[in-house]
């Protein structure tokens, strides 16, 4: 099935089930990278992989940032809540992970794949994103800080 089938298939699902369908994705996901993680956690570090390889370093250096941003956020109490705060980290290194795939693969299959990844990893973090955003209190809402003025406006 190819991507923007599925998208439109997703798309006529209701949005309970776009999110319990993407976390199934996401999950599935999440498990392989977690298999792969704890067989190669020490090779990420091999300086001289790192430096011969640059498309290896973009991944690794992919890896080590989502894990930051995994491990930065904050238990909320709510497991749907905590669920998509990690997944988004997640998402986002999939999506650098594949646009490093875009730049040094040569394997059309995989290439095809890393752009569906670079396509449905994005709208699946947008549509985690709104779900997020309908529900932060009130409160975190009239905490944010203003958005910056781009300039754009008439001085009056």
């Amino acid at each position: 099935m190819n991507s923007k089938r599925a998208m439109r298939q997703i798309a006529r699902l209701n949005p309970a089930t776009q999110l319990v369908f993407a976390a199934t994705v996401a999950l599935t996901i999440l498990s392989i990278g977690l298999l792969r993680a704890s067989g190669q956690s020490e090779s990420l570090t091999d300086d001289s992989q790192l430096t011969a390889n640059p498309d290896w370093s973009k991944l690794a250096a992919s890896m080590d940032k989502m894990h930051m941003a995994m491990q930065a956020v904050a238990r909320s109490g709510n497991s749907d809540i905590d669920f998509v705060r990690l997944m988004l980290p997640h998402h986002q290194a999939a999506i650098d992970m594949a646009k490093t795939e875009l730049l040094y693969g040569k394997d059309p299959q995989m290439r095809r794949l890393a752009q569906a990844i670079v396509t449905d990893q994005q709208l699946e973090i947008e549509l985690m994103e709104r779900w997020l955003k309908q529900r932060e209190p009130a409160s975190a809402k009239e905490n944010q800080p203003p958005v910056a003025d781009s300039g754009n406006r008439d001085q009056r």
